[in-house]
């Protein structure tokens, strides 16, 4: 344990050290050998407050700040780095970007399913003719009425078969309108379930890993307006703070 640290995050250390050698310890190579999400455990993790470490008490979460998550994160990956990266994800999902950008509405209806676990999130950001070049996606989000439609692919989505929400990045304004080119990019809630009836492919990448990952390609994939995630423009910077 690090004595530096305060006495409550030394007890969340403790508690996770505790459920991670009775749930993880054992099951972490098999999990990954089977490339089998252990959805179980992260529900008992929410169950825990892990999954909703930044929210806000009155939207579920256990509001122990950047520090804590960064204990929690650092102590679940000592027994299974895919489950650290999992909780990784999706407290940057819900509560860094809908905490911080997100309006009331979007706040209330999906923070306290995302802190408690009872929802689990994803985010689409690498496309596979940008790597590392987030600015340089290609995945269009046009508004037409109260609708935004999608069209575009994503790859090396963790976790979309296991989700319900998931963030996305796309172009809202045209490469060739915009002064800088990680200009003109928004962010959108997308309903994971809906999307795959509606617009969304989703194709499994085989790869070792527990938090399966996969291709995602975008057909006149229809959004509602209400899931823009902040300004419209202003989602590069968004994924960069969170």
């Amino acid at each position: 344990m690090n004595d530096a640290l305060p006495e409550s995050h030394r007890e969340l250390q403790r508690t996770l050290r505790g459920f991670c050698e009775q749930n993880v310890r054992s099951k972490a190579r098999e999990w990954d050998r089977d490339e089998r999400f252990p959805l179980e455990v992260v529900r008992e993790l929410g169950q825990l407050g892990v999954l909703g470490i930044l929210a806000e008490e009155k939207y579920g979460g256990s509001q122990m700040g950047e520090l804590a998550l960064a204990v929690a994160i650092e102590e679940i990956g000592r027994y299974d780095g895919g489950l650290g990266l999992s909780v990784a994800a999706h407290n940057g999902l819900g509560s860094t970007h809908l905490r911080v950008f997100g309006n009331e509405e979007q706040k209330r209806r999906y923070l306290p399913k995302l802190a408690t676990g009872e929802w689990l999130g994803a985010w689409a950001l690498t496309e596979p003719g940008s790597g590392s070049d987030s600015a340089g996606l290609k995945t269009t989000a046009v508004r037409r009425g109260d609708r935004y439609v999608v069209n575009g692919q994503k790859v090396w989505i963790s976790r979309v078969q296991h989700s319900d929400l998931m963030i996305l990045l796309a172009r809202t304004t045209p490469l060739a309108e915009v002064t800088r080119k990680s200009e003109g990019m928004s962010i959108f809630m997308v309903d994971l379930r809906e999307a795959e009836k509606t617009g969304m492919t989703v194709r499994p990448i085989a790869n070792m890993v527990n938090h399966e990952t996969n291709e995602l390609f975008f057909e006149n994939l229809e959004i509602p307006a209400g899931n823009l995630i902040g300004e419209e423009g202003m989602g590069f910077r968004y994924i960069l703070d969170g």
